[in-house]
């Protein structure tokens, strides 16, 4: 008596999409670390212009007092925009670019992870420097307070934004400058209200309003800017 052979199939072990997320998360998180240069420059130049600018324009407490924040963010915003060319460059030269593109997971979630893990690099220890700057230049308690709350929430935008930048300059020459031109318009109404929210602050008027304001430009990124990245980054990959 004769049994037919069963077959065994070979089990692939396939990736969700919360696990190619978290990957690619600790990913960038590992590579970062491992290249502290990139990592530091935009700390460095958050504090140095933060600790330069009263020393070029007045060191009048009254006069950081009210340009204080305007200062912080200003310098915030381009310490972001000095690390968004790193944010594909990388992984574009080593060609893993290539190999997230191709992967059967949304390119737009896991553009997402990337930048996130780019905020947490950048934006977020921004938002822990501010209040040790703005008591440099003699920013009161609850406008320290709501200086960090604005950061907290604009930084994210910042990152979002960027990253659509990135991705459509990506490749090219003299991407930095190019990249600039493209972002810095998109993030004036972030530091228009970024700013304003802790004016108000300083004046006792609520805020309220600002706050919902800037979580509404969050909310429109973070569902937005991703989707925007990835057709960037598709059409740059095409014509590299």
């Amino acid at each position: 008596m004769t049994s037919n052979p069963v077959r065994v199939q070979p089990v692939r072990e396939s990736v969700g999409v919360a696990g190619a997320m978290k990957a690619v998360f600790l990913r960038d998180m590992k590579v970062a670390f491992r290249q502290r240069q990139d990592l530091l420059n935009p700390l460095l130049f958050f504090v140095m212009v933060v600790t330069l600018f009263p020393l070029g324009v007045s060191p009048e407490v009254s006069f950081l007092r009210e340009a204080g924040a305007g200062i912080l963010w200003v310098a915030a915003l381009l310490s972001v925009l000095l690390s968004l060319d790193h944010l594909f460059r990388h992984d574009f030269d080593d060609g893993t670019l290539e190999q997230l593109v191709l992967q059967p997971q949304p390119l737009f979630l896991l553009v997402l992870a990337k930048t996130l893990a780019h905020w947490m690099l950048t934006g977020l220890p921004l938002v822990i420097l501010t209040p040790v700057l703005g008591v440099m230049v003699h920013q009161p308690g609850n406008s320290i307070g709501i200086l960090c709350l604005t950061l907290l929430i604009g930084t994210p935008v910042l990152s979002l934004i960027g990253s659509i930048g990135a991705a459509l300059t990506l490749g090219l020459r003299s991407a930095g400058v190019l990249l600039s031109l493209l972002i810095i318009p998109l993030y004036i109404p972030v530091l228009i209200f970024g700013t304003g929210t802790v004016a108000a602050a300083s004046e006792g008027a609520p805020v309220g309003a600002y706050l919902a304001l800037m979580g509404a430009f969050l909310v429109l990124a973070f569902t937005l800017a991703p989707f925007a990245s990835a057709s960037a980054l598709k059409i740059s990959m095409s014509n590299s």
